[in-house]
């Protein structure tokens, strides 16, 4: 798999692991009073054991989180540097965008002498077609 797709890959599984992240701090929170004006929410009823394993559950995603991002941040590091900078980026950009026009040109007339021929061979088959029900005898 090439570096680009690696970097698709990794950017997915850290988008997938801040979506799971965040959708389990939001379930597994704690309510909490909002205002005075509202009543104290209800005590939750978890036992010790969950209660600890709720309090170590976001350092594991954090983690986790961290993890792959550091991962990318290793792809990233090795992506091949540009040689000549920016005016050579242009250049080379400008070269490939010629190479293109010339190729669309050619393709361009490939189609028109496709579209030629369809002409052609739709006018012989209708032509065939018109002889073979001449060549019918009458009842």
């Amino acid at each position: 798999m090439d570096i680009i797709s690696q970097l698709q890959e990794q950017v997915n599984t850290i988008a997938a692991i801040a979506f799971n992240t965040f959708g389990t701090l939001q379930r597994d929170a704690p309510p909490v009073r909002l205002s005075p004006n509202y009543p104290e929410p209800p005590a939750n009823a978890t036992a010790t054991d969950d209660a600890t394993a709720l309090a170590e559950q976001p350092k594991e995603l954090a983690a986790t989180l961290v993890k792959a991002a550091k991962q990318f941040d290793a792809l990233v590091a090795a992506l091949p540097l540009s040689e000549g900078g920016e005016e050579a980026q242009l250049k080379r950009i400008a070269e490939l965008q010629a190479e293109n026009d010339v190729i669309g040109q050619e393709l361009q007339k490939q189609l028109e002498a496709a579209e030629k021929e369809l002409k052609q061979v739709q006018g012989l088959f209708g032509q065939a077609a018109d002889n073979c029900l001449n060549l019918k005898k009458p009842n």
